[in-house]
Formats: structure tokens, C-alpha cells, sequence
């Protein structure tokens, strides 16, 4: 079987474990592809528990990074599939001559979802061509497909994130959504990538929204990780998190909220800079290395509750990310003057604050109620929260978020919630 373990497919093995109750916080269970078994992390001995990180290979950042692409990829193969976005086949590689005119690299456009069909079309591919290495160039899907891709090919996968919009490049999983968009499951892989390649003047040619949308997922590193700390919930490659990881997240943060806003001016110019060098640094590998060597949690489960709605759908993994984090903090009770850090930071570089932000206004309170249940639903990591969180409390704190946000709006510029 590929891809996560489903819950119900676990559960006869544990018939026969006393007292246990798999929907609580007194287990977690590691269920992916890594170890090709089940790792039960808690409920045996106290000081027992493995503490784990994971990283890719080598990663690469610097301008015009991307010319040194053909002599990486002839370190871990003769023949080479490059997929790409329509975007990227048209704006990014032409200026890379040395690319396209590489004999031993098939090129192959992206259709635009990380999907089962997708992959399998891609894997076919691979197949034909005998594709020894696979490239994923482009935003967050392309990346994501071709990780799947190579995992199920046994191939290595060198990452060219075009934007900073996700920290997916560096990380052993990989999001699958329907053909609709909808978040369908997380995809578990053998490795991270073995190398990952980040051009900085591509990314500061890129609009600037992608750039703010980054934030807004790097944003989430540092409340999930110490949100999982404290519940010592499970990372996401199956242990408990280190300090190196925990202070990796912490500067996540402080990158943030230092070089954010001058990150974002020098974007709208096309500038590289060393404010945007260091927030492509914290979108990309900060984070990438923090969220999954520290773990999720609310932020990212209320992402994945608003998926279901289509009216989100035309936003970014991290702008619904940052709804996430506001929510995700009025739902665990945090301090005045943390809340209004955050929500000064997301308003200074433009990211949501409010259900109109994300065309969300008119939305009803009973889809609204949707978005919380699927936030809870038992595989989520709503659950690495400190308590056990209801969908009734998530939608009040869904309406919080939104209602302080409209007050904030009001003070600022006058305008009524």
C-alpha cells in the first residue's frame, strides 16, 4: 500500500492492546511509508521515546542558482524528466538555454493538480522514457507530484522550487488533493529530497503574492511546533522533536516578523536583497525543516477544514495557513499582546485577517460548521493541540479570528466591521 496508513486499517491490529484509546492524546501513532510498519510513539516507557529530524540531501540558494541544474542532475542519472508548469515552460526556462537544450532531458508540462490520475500519468511516463532522476520545477503541486513520482519510481528527485509559496521543497511528504482541489490525504515518502535548488532571482522575478503567501505558511512553524512540544504529540517523520528543530522554528519566526515587510517591497520591485534572501531562507527551508521535525497542528487542520469550501479555493495554501495560525490562536487562548504581534505582521505584508479576505463573508454559519468538522476529523492535527478540540469550538474560534480582525480593520482605517 502506498501513501498513509488509513486509521481503520490499523485498528484490528490493535484490538487486543488494553486500554487504548486511538482518538485521544494519550497515543499517536506514526503511520507512513518510512518504516514500512507501525511505530506506536507513546504509551510504553517513559524516556523512550526517539527523537527525530529529517533534512533533504543538500540545499542550494543563490541567483541564477538554476545554470547549475544539467551538472546536478548528471550526478544521479543519464536520463532526466523535468516537470514543469505551463508558467515556468514559458517564463523561466528560456531564459536557461543550457536547459532546454540538454538531449538527455525530457521536458513535461504540469496539468495543475497533485492528484492520483496526475501521478499516474507522470510514473507512466518515467516508465517509458527510463527516467533515472526526476525534476519538479515550479509552485507547490509540481514539487509535491514529483516527490510522489519519484517515490513510487525509486528514482531521485531534485526540487526547483520558481516560488516561494510553501515550505513542500524540502519536506518527506507531499499533499494530495482531488481533481477539485478538495485536501484528500498526506503522502508519506522513503526520503527527502535529495537536493533542492533555489533560485533567488527567479523567485524575486515572481509576483509577490506567492512571496506573502510563504509567509503566511512559515508563519504557522513556530505556533505548531510549540503547540506540539507542550501535548508531546508526534512530528511528522514519526518522533518527538529535537531542540535543533524547535530552534530552527523559533527563527522561523523572528526572520518573519525582522525582514517580512522589507521582503515584500523589494519583491514588488523584482530586487534581490538580503531581506528577501533571508525570507525565501525562512519560507523554504526554515520552515520546511521546522514543520516537519517539530510537527503541525490547528493552523494546518483549519486550513485543511477550508478546502472544502469553494469560495476558498482561488487562495493559497499559505494565505488559508495564516487564517489558520489567527484562528488557531484565539482558539488556544493565547496572550493579548501575541495576538496582536501576529495580526499586525499578517496585515503589514497582506495576508488574511478576515472571512472577507478570503471571499468567506457571506458564507453561512452552517458552512461554516463544515469547515470545523472536517478541521476535527481524527486524522487531523487539531489534535496535537494541548486538549481535545470540538468543531463548535472551532467555529467560535473561526468567527473570533474574523470579528477581530474586522475591529482591527476599523481602528486603521475607519472602516466598519
Amino acid at each position: 500500500m502506498t501513501g498513509m496508513f488509513i486509521i481503520s486499517d490499523i485498528e484490528p491490529c490493535l484490538a487486543n492492546i488494553p486500554k487504548i484509546n486511538l482518538y485521544s492524546n494519550s497515543l499517536y501513532i506514526c503511520l507512513n511509508q518510512r518504516f514500512k510498519h507501525m511505530i506506536l510513539i507513546r504509551g510504553f516507557e517513559k524516556g523512550k521515546e526517539p527523537l527525530k529530524a529529517v533534512f533533504p540531501g543538500k540545499y542550494i540558494q543563490a541567483g541564477n542558482a538554476l545554470s547549475g541544474l544539467p551538472y546536478i542532475m548528471e550526478l544521479f542519472g543519464k536520463n532526466g524528466l523535468l516537470l514543469a508548469s505551463p508558467s515556468v515552460i514559458s517564463n523561466v526556462l528560456p531564459k536557461y538555454s543550457n536547459i532546454e537544450s540538454e538531449k538527455d532531458i525530457h521536458l513535461e508540462t504540469f496539468r495543475g493538480e497533485c492528484c492520483t490520475g496526475e501521478i499516474e500519468r507522470i510514473t507512466d511516463i518515467v516508465h517509458h522514457k527510463n527516467a533515472d532522476v526526476i525534476v519538479g520545477m515550479g509552485g507547490g503541486k509540481v514539487i509535491d507530484t514529483a516527490k510522489i513520482v519519484a517515490d513510487k519510481s525509486g528514482i531521485p528527485v531534485i526540487v526547483v522550487p520558481t516560488i516561494a509559496s510553501t515550505d513542500a521543497p524540502t519536506s518527506g511528504c507531499a499533499v494530495l488533493y482531488s481533481p477539485e482541489g478538495v485536501f484528500d490525504s498526506v503522502y508519506y515518502l522513503k526520503m527527502n529530497p535529495q537536493v533542492v535548488l533555489v533560485d533567488e532571482t527567479v523567485i524575486a522575478s515572481a509576483p509577490t503574492r506567492f512571496l506573502v503567501s510563504g509567509m503566511g505558511d512559515a508563519l504557522a512553524t513556530w505556533f505548531e511546533a510549540r503547540s506540539c512540544k507542550r501535548s508531546g504529540s508526534s512530528n511528522e517523520c514519526g518522533g518527538y522533536t529535537t531542540l535543533t528543530a524547535m530552534g530552527i522554528a523559533r527563527l522561523c519566526y523572528q526572520t518573519l516578523l525582522r525582514y517580512g515587510l522589507q521582503a515584500k517591497k523589494d519583491c514588488d520591485l523584482h530586487l534581490t536583497t538580503p531581506a528577501l534572501s533571508h525570507i525565501i531562507e525562512a519560507n523554504v527551508l526554515m520552515s520546511g525543516l521546522g514543520f516537519e521535525s517539530c510537527g503541525l497542528a490547528s493552523a494546518h487542520a483549519i486550513h485543511n477544514g477550508l478546502t472544502v469550501l469553494e469560495e476558498t479555493h482561488a487562495f493559497y495554501h499559505g494565505e488559508k495557513v495564516a487564517f489558520g495560525v489567527l484562528t488557531g490562536l484565539h482558539l488556544t487562548g493565547a496572550p493579548a499582546r501575541e495576538k496582536d504581534r501576529v495580526y499586525g505582521f499578517c496585515e503589514s505584508v497582506g495576508l488574511p485577517t478576515t472571512f472577507e479576505d478570503l471571499n468567506l463573508d457571506r458564507v453561512s454559519r452552517k458552512r461554516l460548521m463544515e469547515v470545523a468538522v472536517k478541521t476535527c476529523h481524527p486524522s487531523e492535527a487539531i489534535h496535537h493541540e494541548t486538549r481535545r478540540v470540538t468543531p463548535e469550538e472551532v467555529l467560535a474560534a473561526l468567527f473570533a479570528a474574523d470579528d477581530n480582525g474586522k475591529k482591527r480593520k476599523q481602528r486603521t482605517y475607519g472602516k466598519k466591521p
